[in-house]
């Protein structure tokens, strides 16, 4: 039976790859308070395992798998690199190409210092900097340098087990350092400094909510009094006697007639309305003053919540307060901010900017989230259905590209189709966020390419070095995962003394615009935990984006300074 298996396995590969995804997703899915393996590395120890069986995997599915991939990153990326290379998230992005040039350097010196080949230097790399995908354009780099087979082999064969000895403290390692040892080294109070933050942006007036459901607002009526503060003006009029709040009158019983409350209709004492606002705004506000009444038909008021993606210019870097006061607010609700490609959740004050990409999840009648939607961008519905030829046609533009070798000096120097597909990715990201009639690709197709595609890459790589990873562990031995520990632990040090005394970031963001830079997502998590907010969020999202680009490229430009 074991050896129909192995043979099996040894006939149709396909099946070897299959296996190790199953492995991977399933043990890369637990985790011990937040921190766990994860999907990529545990897929490249059950495809090591599994290649111990001398399983051989020919053709271009390598190749392309991380094409899909990296062309999904940029494209989840693109909208925050480009605001952040060009419009106010500048001082965010120069300190995310600052801190990514010492995540490359650090471990350059170490290799060198340690005397590893460029194969181990890449691994180690890739693994301290928890940057999985540096390995595919390091690959292409390390295929380019003209060494015999035998010798590129042996290179391409120990990077995986460089990035697996690694990896395991390039993830929990920084998520310590920052979240753990960089509040007490820089001593900052991270739950006092996110408090200070929300009240300079004004979170004591907090516009929305990113409550759990629609009855953290709700809709109540009530019958307008002789003599009301509200009689003889408009709806618009009334609505604005709270300044301080969001509070709409949604609908209105006049005379027994059930009308919809445009802003110019006018109250009378007497009428009956239906009003939608926070809760306590409504009982504490509202209810002190008129009286309540249970008027269900009335409040039988049509209302849908919808996710709306940004592309309106005229919004674009507008705060929530800007925004609240067009006439194409009127009547809805926030619940939720997303931005980026691992949709960080943005906290909703007074002073956030909404940009081009951002999700936002409104509340509230029909007409007027219709209204919404079209002063914001489209509405973000769920579809089944990606443009596969907008796929097809900017991967191809992009590796066309890529593939281009230019000569400089008579060193030959190109992208490579991986380096080309990424920087497709993010133009034609950024372009959707501005032009969103074309290039539709749904929030589960892009998770599929961007998780499985990386991990059918891994698999292959861990399954081809499988015969060759124990002799490199053995030639590499245990002081591989130390000088790990020193590439992750220097640059992460060095990154954030310069963000708080050459950058001079808030402390409440510092944490997050660090965590960004270094693409580590279980750091924003513990950050977030301790600072008991989600503030630090907002500096994640443009330094993720650079950052995620240039550590990629950085698997290239490391091969080229080890030779």
């Amino acid at each position: 039976m074991i050896d129909w298996f192995v043979q099996t396995l040894r006939t149709y590969p396909e099946i070897a790859i299959f296996l190790s995804l199953a492995l991977g997703y399933y043990f890369g899915s637990f985790t011990y308070k937040g921190l766990g393996l994860g999907a990529v590395t545990a897929t490249l120890i059950a495809a090591v395992i599994i290649g111990q069986l001398e399983i051989k995997i020919t053709g271009p599915l390598k190749p392309l798998f991380f094409l899909m991939f990296l062309f999904a990153i940029g494209y989840a990326v693109g909208p925050q690199f480009v605001r952040g290379i060009a419009k106010d998230g500048v001082p965010q992005a120069i300190f995310a190409a600052v801190q990514c040039v010492l995540c490359l350097i650090v471990p350059v010196v170490v290799a060198k210092i340690a005397g590893y080949d460029v194969g181990a230097a890449a691994g180690l790399y890739a693994g301290s900097q928890t940057l999985s995908a540096s390995m595919g354009l390091a690959t292409d780099a390390i295929n380019r340098i003209g060494l015999p087979a035998e010798q590129t082999k042996a290179l391409l064969d120990v990077m995986p087990v460089a990035y697996a000895v690694t990896y395991i403290f390039g993830t929990v390692g920084s998520a310590i350092v920052i979240a753990l040892i960089g509040p007490a080294m820089l001593g900052i109070d991270l739950e006092a400094a996110c408090k200070r933050y929300e009240e300079k942006q004004g979170g004591k007036k907090e516009i929305g909510g990113a409550g759990t459901a629609w009855h953290q607002f709700e809709l109540r009526a009530f019958r307008v009094r002789e003599r009301g503060p509200v009689v003889g003006k408009t709806s618009l009029e009334a609505e604005t006697l709270i300044p301080d709040q969001r509070v709409f009158i949604q609908r209105i019983r006049q005379g027994g007639e059930i009308k919809d409350a445009s802003a110019d209709i006018v109250i009378h004492a007497g009428d009956v309305l239906a009003v939608a606002g926070r809760r306590d705004v409504l009982v504490n506000l509202v209810g002190a003053g008129a009286e309540e009444v249970d008027d269900r038909e009335l409040l039988a008021v049509p209302i849908e919540g919808v996710d709306v993606y940004v592309t309106s210019k005229d919004v674009d870097g507008k705060t929530l307060t800007e925004l609240a006061s067009m006439p194409g607010s009127r009547g809805v609700f926030l619940r939720k901010i997303t931005r980026g490609a691992v949709a960080t959740a943005i906290p909703i004050l007074p002073e956030t900017q909404l940009h081009r990409g951002d999700v936002v999840t409104l509340v509230g009648r029909t007409q007027d989230i219709t209204a919404a939607t079209k002063m914001l961008g489209v509405a973000d519905r769920p579809v089944d259905a990606a443009d596969v030829a907008f796929i097809g046609a900017a991967v191809t533009i992009g590796a066309l590209v890529g593939a281009v070798v230019y000569k400089v000096g008579g060193v030959p120097i190109t992208l490579s189709t991986a380096g080309g597909a990424l920087f497709s990715g993010l133009f034609f990201g950024w372009l959707r966020s501005v032009k969103p009639t074309f290039g539709r690709i749904p929030s589960p197709t892009v998770w599929f390419m961007n998780s499985v595609g990386l991990n059918v890459f891994i698999a292959v790589i861990g399954i081809s070095s499988g015969p060759g990873f124990v002799a490199g562990l053995q030639k590499l031995g245990f002081s591989l995962f130390l000088w790990g520990c020193v590439a992750t632990t220097i640059p992460l040090i060095l990154g954030m003394f310069i963000a708080k005394y050459v950058f001079r970031f808030d402390d409440a963001i510092l944490l997050g615009v660090v965590s960004g830079s270094r693409t580590t997502t279980a750091s924003l998590g513990m950050v977030n935990d301790r600072a008991k907010s989600q503030i630090p969020g907002l500096g994640y999202t443009v330094t993720y984006a650079v950052g995620n680009t240039l550590l990629t490229i950085w698997g290239m430009v490391l091969v080229m300074l080890m030779t």
